[in-house]
């Protein structure tokens, strides 16, 4: 009988399961898992291998550009080699060609082993019962219908449904994304279409059993696991090209197609003209040349790189460099709650003492917090008040009713070793002044009741000889040496009390008093906050007893708080035209109160969550997503699916998250973010960029260094396309005006665009940023590099920068100097003004001169080694260049700050007109 879905087996009840596994409470043969396993396979993920090293090297040269600068060397080898002469200008090109080539491949070349960290989580050996008897056996051998055992410290090798437990807690935050254990129970039999988040009677692979024991039977292995699903949609999900990586596709095809037709234009007219067809073809070489930027990918690395080490130095770690510049065009965020927005953290922050409220102030695991009281209207027939030993007595029940350690580190932080929830309840005590090591020295526990999922409760009976711990209760607790203590969901210790203690001391409880109590909790909860119920009992014999007739001592509320700095990162956001969500696994309640609390949502706001997503078909998500801005109970293919909605809406999207569930989201996403001290490693090779701290407020640092690094891309983007585009109509219009010879060889065509463009280019992405870089819109998605003016300020620049090297030309070859070496002279100089100009859109009078000093040093050592190129007679010779007169230099310098003048009025003039504009 084949093994039934795995989506099943949690509807059955457990006797109904292990029949549709076909299997017994004996377990399988060994002759029916060799069957099983050749029909399922080995328990193992089956991985994609991704691309291979030389894919990822060919692929480079599937650029547009590098591809024509090739068919540019090629032409220019074989033209030289038809004159004899060597191809120096061929083997210039190669070379860049090849340099280029080698960035991509280094940047590329690690980005396909998201997959591979799945493999570590397989379990080596497991308790397995094969043939009536238990035995230890490799994960890989496991299959549906084995009978495993599993306990404490284990991590479980495949999916199956619980049979029996005693006190099974199972952290589920490599699959669920949420760290708090989650208490499993056998006998549930629970709807078909029940989430994973909620599947109480079943275990996963890849999660941890962090309490009790149980045993359960194998359901699905493999890919047909949860995580297996996981990792078929990691195999499968997009990867998403970066904006900066789109733009620079669309730069390189619009740079070669206007290259194409421009040269088609230029040959064509000068044939007509007469010119030679040889020189028109050194011509078309130098121009297909000139308009490649063959610096500018080497000059967008670097941009990157040091983009990525000031990125380091604000927390967030770079793993694809292109993420840096798509970090700044992010449109959404979309973030975990659990430790990105929220400490991680359980902190109590609201106690519940008679008929007064106390609220506990402190952040995480610091003992350190005052606590206020205020009255409460009491309930029906109370007596006012709240009694200090009472509430010292509260504090005392949580830490003794509880396990969890809260201690000091060899550094001076303080650590909870332990479920978080009760952890909370050592700290808030500390700050009272209890320690919870002393006080369980005193105090021992000589009978327990574990915590139980399904009873909601833990009970304690601990030794009071003398009766300390119980005076606050007065006459009721005379003589009693055994106090029962119990906490727990505050409707069930609520059913087990008839007493309780008001302002006048112990009082029977009465309904409408137990009401009251309730109301009380309930609004709690409606806060987000996680509410434990805390009674006692004196003279309580044992638990065979029964739990009835105890007295409530309180109420006691937690909260993983918020960050401190969140509220103010997402208000930048907003500002800056970034709408962040928050996705999480966790109750609705909680997430609309953390959204609150940090400003991304209001008391009105719609939670949606992942059942109602379930029911929504692709187009419908698309218009949920566009409003919505918490999506709580999510599971991990409804994540994915949001990303995705998110996409089909034009948005560039950036996801954070830190477990196994989040891989795939964060690899469809535009710009994955992994979290670097919670996040598995399957999360972090899925991730562009890792979070060393796991907090959100560095993300919104990080988008705002993308956007400068944008900025800056965009700044020398301009500065080098203006004075390509004006080297192109320089060489171009030499044979329409019926000049003989090409002004620029190839070779010193390469020189600019490397050396002359390059140096002040670098220099330009060490321009630093200003205040309005989180104060306007993110880049529209999709939207050109060219966008907001860019294009026509290259093609505005290039027209005046060319004319006036054209009207030089004319002039020097009429007066019969060297016209091509003062050309390639002035082409040089004049760049460097433009890169002072380029700096910034404010006339260069009102930018600080030295805020950028590199920019400086570029300008002068690149002017420099162009005369170098001039007067040192071997250089001379390799750049066919010569010496220039110092008549002949200066009118070089001349005609290049004319350039410079014209680039500072028209900022004057744009400046005149906004501001103009402003006034109408």
């Amino acid at each position: 009988m084949a093994a039934a879905e795995p989506t099943c087996c949690h509807s059955l009840a457990t006797e109904a399961a292990l029949t549709a596994l076909d299997s017994n409470q004996a377990g399988l043969t060994a002759d029916e898992a060799r069957e099983r396993q050749g029909r399922h396979g080995p328990n193992r993920l089956q991985l994609s291998a991704g691309r291979s090293s030389w894919m990822i090297l060919v692929d480079q040269f599937s650029n547009v550009m590098l591809l024509m600068l090739l068919a540019v060397a090629a032409v220019s080898g074989a033209t030289a080699l038809h004159q004899q002469a060597f191809p120096k200008d061929a083997i210039a090109i190669l070379v860049i060609v090849l340099l280029n080539a080698l960035l991509g491949y280094l940047q590329e070349s690690k980005a396909q082993q998201a997959l591979l960290a799945l493999r570590n989580l397989a379990q080596p050996l497991v308790q397995v019962r094969r043939d009536g008897l238990w035995q230890r056996l490799a994960s890989e051998q496991l299959v549906p219908g084995d009978l495993i055992r599993i306990e404490a410290g284990d991590r479980i090798a495949a999916d199956a449904r619980l049979l029996e437990v005693a006190d099974l807690g199972v952290q589920e935050s490599a699959l669920t994304g949420e760290a708090a254990a989650v208490f499993k129970q056998a006998e549930l039999a629970l709807e078909p279409g029940t989430p994973v988040l909620e599947r109480l009677n079943c275990v996963f692979q890849g999660t941890e059993v962090v309490r009790g024991r149980g045993v359960a039977v194998v359901s699905a292995t493999g890919m047909h696991t949860e995580l297996g699903q996981i990792a078929a949609m990691l195999n499968t999900a997009g990867g998403e090209s970066t904006p900066l990586q789109e733009r620079l596709d669309g730069l390189a095809k619009a740079l070669v197609g206007g290259a194409l037709g421009l040269v088609a234009v230029v040959v064509l007219l000068g044939w007509l003209l007469g010119q030679p067809l040889l020189n028109l073809l050194e011509v078309s070489l130098s121009m297909a040349v000139a308009i490649v930027p063959e610096g500018l990918p080497a000059v967008i690395t670097v941009t990157l790189a040091i983009g990525t080490q000031r990125m380091v130095r604000r927390a967030a770690l770079i793993r694809r460099l292109p993420a840096v510049e798509g970090l700044g065009s992010v449109t959404v965020i979309c973030s975990d709650k659990t430790g990105t927005l929220t400490q991680n953290r359980q902190v109590v922050q609201q106690l519940r003492v008679g008929t007064h409220g106390v609220e506990v102030s402190g952040q995480g695991y610091e003992p350190e917090g005052q606590f206020r009281s205020h009255a409460l209207p009491p309930p029906p027939g109370a007596q006012p008040g709240c009694s200090a030993a009472v509430q010292t007595l509260l504090l005392q029940a949580g830490v003794l009713c509880s396990d969890a350690e809260h201690r000091q580190q060899a550094d001076g932080g303080w650590e909870v070793l332990g479920d978080p929830t009760e952890g909370a309840l050592s700290v808030v005590a500390l700050k009272a002044g209890i320690d919870d090591f002393e006080l369980r020295s005193h105090y021992r526990r000589s009978a327990e009741i574990p915590f139980s999922a399904e009873e909601q409760l833990m009970a304690v009976w601990i030794d009071d000889p003398r009766g300390t711990l119980q005076a606050p209760l007065g006459s009721s607790a005379a003589g009693s040496t055994r106090l029962l203590i119990s906490k727990g969901a505050p409707e069930v210790i609520l059913s087990l009390c008839d007493h309780w203690v008001d302002g006048a001391g112990v009082v029977a409880m009465s309904p409408e008093q137990r009401q009251w109590w309730l109301e009380q909790a309930l609004e709690l909860a409606a806060a987000g906050l996680r509410v434990l119920a805390f009674a006692c009992a004196p003279h309580h014999p044992s638990p065979g007893q029964g739990l009835q007739g105890q007295m409530l001592l309180g109420l006691m509320a937690q909260l993983d708080p918020a960050r401190p700095e969140v509220a103010a990162a997402v208000a930048t956001c907003r500002q800056a035209g970034i709408r962040p969500l928050m996705i999480t696994g966790d109750h609705p309640l909680t997430a609309r109160a953390i959204g609150m609390a940090i400003g991304m949502a209001d008391a009105d706001s719609e939670v949606l969550i992942g059942r109602e997503l379930e029911a929504l078909d692709a187009a419908q998500l698309q218009q949920v997503v566009s409003r919505c801005n918490l999506f709580a109970r999510v599971a991990p293919e409804q994540k994915l699916r949001i990303v995705k909605a998110l996409q089909a809406n034009g948005e560039v999207v950036a996801m954070t998250g830190d477990g196994v569930n989040d891989a795939p989201a964060l690899k469809q996403a535009h710009i994955g973010v992994a979290m670097g001290i919670t996040g598995t490693d399957v999360s972090k090779e899925a991730a562009d960029v890792v979070l060393l701290d796991d907090n959100f407020a560095t993300i919104v640092k990080a988008v705002a260094e993308g956007r400068l690094v944008y900025t800056n891309i965009r700044r020398f983007v301009k500065y080098i396309l203006g004075s390509n585009v004006g080297e192109l109509i320089t060489i171009g219009s030499a044979p329409l005006l019926g000049l003989v010879g090409v002004p620029l060889t190839p070779l010193q065509i390469l020189w600019m665009n490397l050396v002359t463009d390059g140096l002040p280019a670098l220099a330009l992405a060490l321009e630093p940023g200003d205040d309005s870089l989180m104060q306007r819109a993110p880049a529209q998605p999709g939207e050109s590099i060219f966008a907001r003016g860019l294009g026509a300020y290259i093609l505005r620049i290039g027209v005046v920068f060319a004319s006036l090297v054209i009207l030089m030309m004319l002039l020097a070859n009429r007066a019969g100097a060297p016209w091509p070496t003062m050309v390639f002279t002035t082409l040089c100089l004049a760049q460097m003004g433009h890169a002072l100009s380029a700096r910034s859109d404010k006339p260069l009078l009102q930018v600080p001169a030295f805020s950028n000093p590199w920019l400086l040093v570029a300008v002068s050592c690149t002017s420099g080694l162009q005369l170098l190129l001039l007067y040192v007679p071997p250089l001379a010779r390799f750049f066919g260049t010569t010496a220039l007169s110092a008549h002949d230099l200066l009118i070089c310098v001349g005609f290049s700050l004319l350039l410079f003048l014209y680039l500072e009025l028209d900022k004057l003039y744009g400046l005149w007109r906004r501001r103009s504009g402003a006034d109408c």
